[in-house]
């Protein structure tokens, strides 16, 4: 069994990088500018994030009176300054105000609760009821969404490439993962394991998504962020599990670079080796092994992806063939020597990763 000795100093955006690095290029002001900005701020939000990890973040103790198996959400408005969290405009049980995104924040800080909970038996991020807390207006025009390892915070987007960020919920789902992965497996962020560590956040995004709109597994969109970018934009989202590499394809964005199979495996020193481009691989098997069974994803897929994460033999330090043979383990312990398992070996030998 893996012990895992301290958290890893991750700071996770649901932006990638590259994506950031190629709008600051551009020659319109309007686009470079907030890319530029945003990246900045990322990086100064980096080095806090590892700062904190030396001296060691702020313990969250569930608040008096909290009940077991009940969230516990406070919204803060950062009034577009990057002071967190920022003013208090919503606490638990509170009825929604007249800002949307607020509100859109609140619901997906829930929807990602309810998921863990009610599916996984999952008592919050930490499992121990940890409070969820989120800041949204961060910055001006801030072309970001993040978990800083205590927190969500949204930015507004600029309005030419990026929307508000609270709009997917699958975004919220994702960020809010990189959290339950730091308290588990504690996924190394560099290569192939972070690479996972960015799939798990895509896979229970987008289980929290269809768990939300109750749609089955050939219902689903298998979208990372749809409804994100601006209407200017050729594309529907930043990613796709279904087709990796085809999410946009844009005159200012560049094409979706995310390979589906180890073929196309991106080598690379940026974005800490890939880690948002190559996790297209992993996650299309999860798509393949999820659609292959049927119904609702959560359930068999999710379930055994959610075993594996949480189970204690998944290495920090993990590859994607650790993770498939550890996934076609979980398939059997939990449901035997039938669909389950071939549909999980099934889905890693379409995308080229050794499961046995």
């Amino acid at each position: 069994m893996t012990t895992h000795g301290g958290l890893e100093p991750v700071f996770c955006t649901i932006v990638p990088p590259h994506v950031l690095d190629r709008l600051a290029r551009h020659d319109d002001p309007a686009l470079s500018g907030p890319a530029r900005r945003s990246l900045q701020r990322d990086a100064m939000e980096r080095t806090r994030r590892r700062l904190t990890t030396v001296i060691g973040a702020r313990t969250a103790a569930a608040p008096a009176g909290k009940q077991d198996g009940q969230p516990h959400r406070t919204i803060y408005d950062a009034h577009h300054g990057t002071d967190l969290p920022g003013t208090k405009v919503r606490g638990e049980g509170q009825q929604p105000g007249t800002d949307a995104t607020v509100n859109r924040a609140y619901s997906g800080l829930g929807a990602t609760f309810e998921l863990y909970l009610t599916v996984y038996g999952r008592d919050s991020i930490d499992g121990r009821g940890l409070p969820l807390d989120a800041t949204v207006h961060y910055d001006e025009k801030y072309d970001n969404a993040f978990w800083n390892g205590e927190q969500m915070v949204f930015g507004d987007g600029d309005g030419e490439v990026f929307l508000d960020f609270t709009i997917p919920v699958d975004v919220i789902g994702h960020e809010l993962t990189h959290g339950v992965t730091q308290h588990t497996a504690n996924l190394a962020y560099f290569g192939q394991s972070g690479a996972l560590n960015e799939s798990v956040s895509d896979v229970f995004g987008s289980l929290i998504k269809q768990y939300t709109l109750g749609q089955s597994a050939a219902e689903a969109d298998w979208l990372i962020g749809a409804g994100l970018l601006a209407p200017r934009v050729t594309g529907t989202a930043l990613r796709s599990m279904k087709a990796p590499g085809t999410a946009y394809d844009d005159d200012v964005l560049g094409k979706d670079p995310q390979p589906a199979t180890m073929d196309d495996y991106v080598h690379t020193g940026s974005d800490n080796g890939g880690v948002h481009i190559n996790s297209g691989i992993p996650n299309h098997a999860f798509y393949l092994a999820a659609t292959a069974l049927g119904g609702h994803a959560w359930e068999r897929a999710g379930q055994i992806w959610y075993d594996v994460l949480t189970g204690g033999e998944l290495r920090e330090d993990a590859d994607f063939a650790d993770f498939a043979r550890l996934t076609v383990k979980a398939a059997r312990e939990r449901y035997g020597a039938g669909d389950e398992v071939q549909a999980v070996k099934k889905g890693w030998e379409e995308v080229g990763v050794p499961a046995s």
